[in-house]
């Protein structure tokens, strides 16, 4: 009786802290075609932002660890973003209207072609690619982004703020 006691009232204590282990908000993310896919038939769709990385790169593996994983990054990209990974190196083909994007070998490692069609050819990784809803290019971003700048890059973009304001105009009345 007493052993069923005890277990009982662990078991109320551990789900009363339930509430209070901080449950994570983490980055829901999917294929290019996916989000392509999401924004044509949600009745309001949202931006997609892609993160064009590739295996060996250290500051891509930084900033997924920092930055998307953040909470407060987190929260705000799933709430404004389909979130796209795209593997700048990666060997299966896009289809994207009409077009068939492929991977070019060159050099030690080759790209992929729509990686570099998004990166405007600057092959650079990480690079963050912001579009609007209409899969049209808002800005590549080169390079690590520690999370309270990513998220003002982000917002300048998730808010619309680019459609009234450069960014010269936003970075600098937000400091």
């Amino acid at each position: 009786m007493i052993k069923k006691s005890v277990y009982t009232l662990i078991t109320l204590f551990a789900l009363a802290l339930i509430p209070f282990s901080g449950t994570a908000q983490t980055v829901e993310w999917m294929s290019w075609e996916e989000a392509v896919k999401r924004s044509e038939t949600d009745k309001n769709p949202k931006k997609i932002f892609v993160d064009v990385y590739t295996d060996w790169c250290g500051w891509c593996k930084k900033m997924d660890k920092d930055t998307f994983q953040n909470a407060e990054v987190a929260a705000y990209m799933s709430q404004k973003f389909y979130m796209v990974k795209l593997d700048g190196e990666q060997k299966d083909p896009i289809e994207y209207k009409g077009q068939t994007f492929k991977f070019v070998p060159s050099g030690k490692n080759g790209y992929h072609e729509f990686a570099a069609a998004l990166l405007q050819g600057n092959l650079s990784y990480p690079t963050t690619v912001f579009l609007d809803e209409n899969i049209n290019m808002l800005s590549p971003v080169p390079g690590y982004q520690k999370p309270e700048p990513f998220l003002k890059i982000a917002k300048y973009f998730g808010e619309d703020i680019h459609k009234e304001k450069d960014w010269q105009a936003y970075s600098s009345e937000s400091k």
